[in-house]
């Protein structure tokens, strides 16, 4: 029997899923049912670490095996920072860029990470970037069918 990546050392566990993202309130954010499944890495950082611990529970209940799970802000994607809203004067950006509220922006930071924020209001003088996550501060409803653990 193969090892897993896990069993491997790596702490990392690759499996391949049916998953679904759903506002409290039921409006669907994002699904992979009735199209391709995703493989995503556990352990590598990449996932909130209460989506994390549902698909652990999940790898346990094995594969073909569908559950959901209630999440709340600090589960998922942490609480909304105030802090994280920042009023920038138009200037900042270039003038060709077509700014709208709800339009991503990317900014450089001076160790070279890229970070993105979201256009939430804009006037002829400045431009307000939402830098928090687009569900931080949202609880949510996280479902996943296991197809595999790789």
């Amino acid at each position: 029997m193969p090892e897993s990546s896990e069993s491997a050392g790596s702490g990392v566990t690759l499996v391949t899923l049916h998953y679904r993202i759903a506002l409290a309130d039921g409006t669907e954010v994002l699904s992979t049912f009735g199209s391709t499944p995703a493989t995503l890495a556990l352990g590598a950082g990449e996932l909130a670490l209460g989506l994390e611990r549902c698909l652990r529970d999940l790898i346990g209940a094995g594969p073909g095996r569908r559950r959901a799970f209630q999440l709340e802000p600090d589960e998922a994607f942490g609480t909304h920072q105030d802090a994280l809203v920042q009023t920038m004067p138009r200037s900042r950006f270039d003038a060709a860029l077509a700014l709208e509220p709800g339009g991503a922006v990317e900014f450089s930071a001076p160790d070279g990470s890229r970070h993105v924020g979201m256009v939430r209001s804009l006037d002829t003088r400045d431009v307000v970037v939402d830098f928090n996550h687009p569900l931080a501060g949202r609880s949510l409803r996280f479902e996943a069918e296991l197809v595999a653990v790789l």
